[in-house]
């Protein structure tokens, strides 16, 4: 939904259609990572111009945020927004010089950097300026702030966060240096009346968060399975989303559908008040092999499927019947002008239509 030509801007509004045709309401808009900054800051404008792949042409301008907002309102969709830190911010360091951590060979700084540097006073003062622009251009409640994947060898190799670890009495355990800036982060965002929506990592890390965190289970397997992982997370009374089976940006060959459709989301164990913490569910598709030119046919009808699982009862599964309805859907999503990829072999009259 970038501007980077007309063929994206359309491929994105068609998708928050589609999404409200298959009764999704919340759009988790994953708006930075390493690669690229493209939100276009009003406080801090460098971060665009700098880290974007082009500051011209692949931003999001303060108008297009507006735009994508306010076409979801209208679909009855939220835009919950994620910022993901510490990690995944290659992006955000050549316009915010001093945000990222330098790295060391041996008692020389590489000329790389590592996530976040969470020891400097000036980190804290960045992210709160940052955070309350944030929390006044995104309305919802929410916002997410990442805290997945962090490469912790960055900030073993530095010799100031080596100290900063031994006064803090962290010993070599990173995953404490980490909670130190996930718990700090929360108190900053939580000062402005916002909610917010965490990745696993920060539950699995021990971070002491506030009980109305939500934690969103991502990881299938390591450490352990998601339905393991909603059982602890639930024990802990905490609310929890699942995208874990359901990334579509994976694909293989034949209906790859069906494995998605047969997920139960409920079927950890724990109790009934466990299984009420699990607020919902997510399809996720990443963009390291997704653009404007294939984003929408992968998505759709696919998605579907995710779709009518969460909406529908355990009962609900007969691959046969959500086959026919599914093919069904995808023949409307072409009458519509909606490119969805064919599910099997056939064809759809819909193809053949006048206009």
């Amino acid at each position: 939904m970038s501007r980077i030509s007309s063929s994206l801007r359309l491929s994105g509004e068609l998708s928050e259609d589609v999404m409200a045709y298959s009764k999704f309401n919340v759009f988790h808009w994953h708006m930075v990572d390493d690669p690229s900054f493209p939100y276009e800051s009003f406080t801090f404008p460098e971060l665009t111009r700098k880290g974007s792949y082009n500051p011209a042409t692949h931003i999001y301008t303060a108008q297009d945020v507006k735009e994508v907002i306010e076409y979801a309102r209208l679909r009855g969709i939220r835009v919950l927004v994620e910022f993901d830190t510490p990690g995944h911010t290659q992006s955000w360091g050549p316009g915010a010089p001093g945000l990222l951590t330098p790295c060391y060979s041996g008692s020389q700084p590489s000329g790389t950097f590592g996530p976040v540097n969470p020891i400097l006073n000036s980190t804290y003062e960045f992210m709160s300026t940052f955070f309350l622009e944030v929390s006044s251009v995104f309305p919802d409640f929410y916002l997410h702030l990442g805290g997945d994947e962090v490469d912790f060898s960055c900030w073993k190799s530095n010799p100031d966060i080596q100290d900063f670890m031994k006064k803090k009495g962290f010993g070599n355990d990173f995953k404490k240096l980490e909670s130190f800036y996930i718990q700090t982060l929360l108190d900053i965002v939580s000062a402005y009346g916002k909610g917010y929506v965490v990745w696993q990592e920060v539950f699995d890390n021990k971070v002491k968060v506030r009980p109305d965190t939500i934690i969103q289970v991502w990881r299938e397997e390591a450490p352990v399975s998601y339905m393991k992982e909603l059982e602890l997370v639930t024990n802990a009374s905490f609310r929890a989303l699942l995208s874990a089976p359901w990334y579509l940006n994976h694909i293989t060959y034949g209906p790859d559908w069906e494995k998605v459709y047969m997920v139960e989301p409920l079927a950890f164990d724990g109790t009934p008040e466990q299984k009420a913490l699990v607020i919902g569910g997510e399809a996720c598709m990443w963009g390291e092999y997704v653009d404007s030119t294939n984003l929408v046919p992968r998505l759709w009808p696919r998605a579907g499927a995710v779709a009518e699982r969460l909406w529908s009862s355990k009962l609900v599964t007969n691959l046969d019947f959500a086959s026919k309805r599914l093919a069904d859907f995808r023949c409307e999503l072409l009458r519509r002008g909606i490119q969805a990829q064919p599910l099997n072999v056939g064809y759809c009259e819909q193809e053949f239509e006048e206009t």
